[in-house]
């Protein structure tokens, strides 16, 4: 499966707003530097990633990035697959490992933690080419410090039945209405960050609570995520982790509607569905590549970083997993694998990416005058295991 999410949460975890940043507060502790200089690689680099990152496939050579960047530089790639964000961090800790592809539910509590370390950016010259709006985002930056170089982003979209919806709905009403047409047939990723989900629609249906930023959540507006969340439960039909099994739902045409990744919608290719974006806006996602404080071999750390950005491996990488490359010389490699592939995740469209709020790690801190009164990750675990009841 070319997907990663395809493990389990991925991710679990403007619009993309720069006022929206509860990693303006300083990490607790005290915090590593950034590596000054960049020498000779120490023969390998130890990574956690999502299954398929780093990938070395013998059979085709659109689907290897590897390879090449061993042969260039002398390090050897050697990665563990992580199952979900929380597993990350964890395999993070243990300080045995480099570097990891984080995602924006587990890079603050790296970087909180004091687990990664700044970045360095100039001594990564591919950096200078990545898109503007892919730089400085609250999930990875503090006070303006880069914690990581991004690997691509993407949009948690809405996906349906053609044959159920004839025109293509324009609002997220239909996963959340009890009177749908697709009631009882909804298909909901399985994730505490998807309350930002309901938050973001209480944006626009319900003014009344304030929400600006659907990470910082103060208590009224947390009750009300989670209680349209557990209306939303009676409509429901499945909650999906695997991408695979989102994908077999639509096909047999026992969902008919839910939120999605362009992935699946590629996938189902010649079954009847669609995916649009909502009037709403959307969450969304990028993972970033950290490098650890206590890294053995930071050089080549630093290697892969500028690598895995580079016009052709960002291509290959994002090609592969399906989500938008990070620059536009790697659209224009990515165009030579896929036509159309920088059109599809609209990589170029920064309007476009400023309709989502890309995956953040809630806090108790607010990143506002109301101070430290949201709810933090553990809260939204905790409500998200009440919700679904597993």
């Amino acid at each position: 499966m070319r997907n990663l999410r395809i493990l389990a949460l991925v991710v679990a975890t403007g619009m993309i707003v720069a006022a929206c940043s509860s990693a303006s507060t300083a990490p607790s502790g005290a915090q590593p530097s950034a590596q000054s200089s960049v020498g000779p690689g120490e023969g390998e680099v130890d990574l956690v990633i999502w299954a398929g990152y780093a990938d070395a496939s013998t059979t085709d050579p659109n689907d290897n990035w590897v390879t090449q960047f061993t042969t260039d530089t002398g390090c050897v790639v050697k990665t563990q697959d992580g199952t979900d964000s929380a597993n990350m961090v964890q395999l993070m800790q243990s300080g045995q490992y480099d570097g990891v592809s984080a995602s924006g539910d587990a890079t603050l509590r790296l970087i909180r933690g004091g687990i990664v370390a700044p970045v360095n950016t100039k001594l990564i010259p591919n950096y200078a080419n990545v898109f503007p709006g892919l730089k400085g985002q609250p999930h990875n930056t503090v006070n303006g410090v880069p914690y990581g170089v991004p690997h691509g982003r993407g949009a948690n979209l809405l996906i349906y039945n053609t044959n159920t919806f004839k025109t293509a709905p324009t609002s997220w009403s239909v996963v959340w209405e009890a009177n749908s047409p697709a009631a009882g047939k909804i298909s909901i990723y399985n994730s505490a960050i998807y309350i930002a989900d309901a938050a973001v629609y209480l944006m626009k249906h319900n003014p009344d609570l304030k929400i600006t930023n659907p990470y910082e959540l103060d208590d009224a507006q947390f009750t009300a995520a989670v209680n349209l969340l557990k209306a939303q439960k009676k409509i429901v039909g499945e909650y999906w982790s695997l991408a695979a099994s989102q994908i077999e739902s639509f096909a047999s045409g026992s969902m008919l509607a839910g939120t999605t990744w362009q992935y699946q919608v590629n996938q189902l290719a010649g079954s009847p569905v669609a995916a649009t974006l909502p009037e709403e806006g959307s969450t969304g996602w990028s993972d970033t590549w950290m490098i650890s404080k206590t890294a053995k071999h930071p050089n080549c750390m630093y290697k892969w970083m500028n690598w895995i950005i580079s016009p052709v491996a960002n291509a290959k990488a994002t090609v592969w997993f399906g989500e938008a490359p990070v620059s536009q010389a790697a659209c224009d490699e990515a165009e030579k694998i896929s036509p159309g592939h920088c059109a599809t995740y609209h990589a170029t469209d920064e309007n476009y990416f400023k309709k989502l709020y890309l995956w953040n790690t809630p806090s108790t801190e607010c990143g506002d005058s109301r101070g430290s009164v949201c709810k933090d990750f553990a809260a939204w675990t905790a409500a998200w295991t009440d919700i679904t009841g597993s």
